[in-house]
């Protein structure tokens, strides 16, 4: 809305400015009517391109309008259907799973196979989605931003190191999505 008023306000100012060069000088009664039709002409070309101004000036602030319009709906949907790809990933995992308790009579290796091909597909999936684990080795530092220590034990390695892992740990991209639980040495 200031812009707006800034054009109106030029706008006058020429048309001021025009009309001040209109008025008669103290030493000439009379101006020639050539120089009114001039100041006429300027006047009107002013306050042209001042409505030419204000019209571009309108256009865009309607585009701005738009855009701002355009990415919060952009936002919204990318909110909306962020897991999509995560959620696309996983359906063959839930669906081999249900195929594995379809089975009359599964034999023990046929189940141990049918887990590990599911296993294979739900690291793929991972893998896809950036899901990484985190799985300490025993003798590594431990970080407290990757790690949580549920207990303290006696061991023969060097102080704050991990000694077992209880449970891995994940993360998405470079977010902590869950610490791994390990033991570390006193």
């Amino acid at each position: 809305m200031q812009d707006q008023e800034k054009i109106q306000e030029q706008a006058e100012n020429v048309a001021q400015q025009a009309a001040g060069q209109a008025q008669p000088d103290a030493g000439s009664e009379h101006q020639a009517p050539d120089a009114d039709r001039s100041m006429e002409e300027r006047l009107a070309a002013a306050e042209a391109k001042a409505t030419e101004m204000q019209e571009a000036f309108l256009r865009a602030k309607a585009d701005g309008e738009n855009i701002r319009r355009r990415a919060q709906e952009d936002i919204a949907k990318a909110h909306k259907f962020a897991i999509e790809n995560f959620a696309e990933a996983l359906v063959p995992v839930k669906d081999s799973l249900e195929m594995a308790l379809k089975l009359d009579t599964p034999s023990v290796e046929s189940l141990k196979e049918g887990v590990e091909m599911t296993l294979k597909q739900l690291n793929a999936a991972f893998e896809r989605n950036r899901l990484l684990e985190i799985n300490p080795v025993p003798g590594e530092k431990l970080d407290p931003m990757k790690h949580q220590a549920i207990s303290m034990v006696p061991a023969e390695q060097d102080a704050n190191t991990i000694v077992t892992v209880l449970q891995k740990g994940y993360m998405i991209a470079d977010r902590l999505l869950r610490p791994a639980l390990v033991t570390v040495a006193q």
